[in-house]
C-alpha cells in the first residue's frame, strides 16, 4: 500500500514538473525600445584604460632604468666566480641572452614613448578627443608592450633560473661562527 502511494505521489511530482504552472508569452514588435547610449561611458572607459596604459608604462620605463645596473652587477658575479674557479659558463650566456633581448626591445619601447608623447585621441589631461584615434593608440601601446614581454620575458625567466641553478650548485660557504665575549664578572674575582 505504501508503495503505491509514493509510486502515484512520484507520478503526480513528475506530472506537474512536467507542464508549466504559468503561461509565458514572447514579447511582441510593437516592443522598439533602443539600448542607452554608451558614448559617455566608452569614453570614460578610454579615459581610465589610458591612465592604466600610463602607469603599466612607468613600470616598464623603471624596468629598462634598472636593467643596466643589474646587469653589470650580475656581470661582476660572475666574473668574481670565475675566479674562484666555479663554471660559470650557462649563467653568462643566460645574460648575454637577456641583454641582447633587452637591447632588440628597446627600440619598441622608444617607439611606444613616441606613441605616448604624441597621445593621439587624448588631449593633455587624458582626456578623449577623438574616440577612433584614442583606440588606435592604446591598441597600438598594447601590442608594443605585448612584444615587449614576448622579446625579454622567455630570456629573462631563464636568467633568473640560470642564477637560481648556478646557486643550487655553488652554495656559500658558511661563516665561521664566532665565540660570543662573555662580559659577565669573573667568579674569581
Amino acid at each position: 500500500m505504501f508503495r503505491k502511494f509514493v509510486l502515484v505521489a512520484l507520478i503526480v511530482v513528475l506530472g506537474m514538473a512536467a507542464f508549466p504552472a504559468s503561461n509565458v508569452y514572447a514579447a511582441g514588435r510593437a516592443d522598439e525600445t533602443t539600448p542607452p547610449e554608451r558614448t559617455e561611458k566608452s569614453g570614460e572607459r578610454l579615459e581610465k584604460a589610458w591612465e592604466r596604459t600610463l602607469i603599466m608604462n612607468q613600470r616598464i620605463g623603471r624596468i629598462f632604468d634598472r636593467v643596466e645596473t643589474l646587469t653589470e652587477k650580475i656581470q661582476t658575479l660572475i666574473d668574481k666566480a670565475t675566479e674562484n674557479g666555479m663554471d660559470t659558463a650557462n649563467l653568462q650566456a643566460a645574460l648575454d641572452a637577456f641583454t641582447a633581448s633587452v637591447d632588440e626591445a628597446q627600440p619598441i619601447y622608444e617607439d611606444a614613448q613616441a606613441l605616448i608623447r604624441s597621445h593621439s585621441g587624448f588631449d593633455a589631461n587624458g582626456n578623449v578627443t577623438v574616440p577612433e584615434k584614442a583606440i588606435e593608440t592604446l591598441k597600438s601601446l598594447k601590442e608594443s608592450y605585448k612584444e615587449i614581454r614576448e622579446i625579454t620575458g622567455v630570456k629573462g625567466k631563464a636568467l633568473r633560473e640560470a642564477i637560481k641553478a648556478f646557486r643550487d650548485a655553488n652554495p656559500r660557504p658558511e661563516r665561521p661562527t664566532r665565540e660570543k665575549p662573555n662580559f659577565a664578572p669573573s667568579p674569581s674575582s
